[in-house]
């Protein structure tokens, strides 16, 4: 990372600026039922993450009823919603964050956030984000959240930053594909559920035991 230089650092939330405590089996489950009671027969039985299974059952439902499809979407993301919610009540940022984002700002750093996550639950655990934090954007936020490189350009846009330049840290392989859909740096934090293997096979470029170790190798 010191043969690189970067203005600009893109993070994730949950796993890598704060404690992961989200039950994704429960809201796994609880979205699985829901598709049950609506009689919804899965496209792809090989979709494992929730957004994406909701997205697929919204749009299967909407080859048969509009205003089907856009109520199973709001159940789902209530659903979700509350989950995610109780979790950031019970949540923590890690104890670092706050001081990485003043040291990458002292470096002339641009800083974003981007999340899979709700606002709600993001600003509940970090409730003065907006001192600390350039660009955030969480789900509601935006219509294809990331992987998909609309997430990762949209807070490019917002900070005039160019992908060359920027580094997109995060505790999933998604996060590591977000970067490289988008060409980005990538690097995986080991502050979540995936191992240095996993980031390994992914693709990132680097792998941190945390975010905050940015500051003793970013250079901008």
């Amino acid at each position: 990372m010191d043969e690189v230089r970067l203005n600009t650092v893109v993070f994730d939330f949950d796993g890598t600026l704060a404690r992961l405590n989200i039950d994704f089996h429960l809201m796994r489950q609880a979205i699985l039922k829901l598709i049950g009671r609506w009689g919804i027969t899965p496209g792809n039985p090989d979709v494992s993450y929730v957004l994406e299974m909701i997205h697929e059952s919204e749009t299967l439902l909407s080859s048969q009823s509009l205003h089907d499809a856009r109520a199973f979407s709001s159940e789902a993301f209530r659903i979700i919603e509350s989950i995610e919610i109780r979790a950031a009540e019970n949540g923590e940022l890690f104890e670092w964050t706050r001081e990485l984002f003043i040291g990458l700002h002292a470096a002339n750093i641009h800083t974003g956030i981007i999340t899979r996550n709700c606002t709600k639950a993001v600003f509940t655990v970090f409730p003065d984000i907006a001192n600390h934090c350039d660009v955030v954007i969480c789900r509601d936020d935006i219509e294809r959240v990331k992987p998909h490189p609309d997430h990762l350009n949209r807070a490019l846009i917002q900070l005039g930053s160019r992908p060359c330049d920027t580094l997109m840290v995060g505790d999933h392989p998604l996060d590591v594909e977000a970067g490289r859909t988008s060409g980005a740096w990538s690097a995986g934090v080991l502050t979540g559920r995936h191992s240095r293997e996993d980031f390994i096979r992914s693709g990132a470029h680097w792998v941190l035991n945390r975010a905050s170790d940015l500051l003793e190798t970013i250079r901008p």
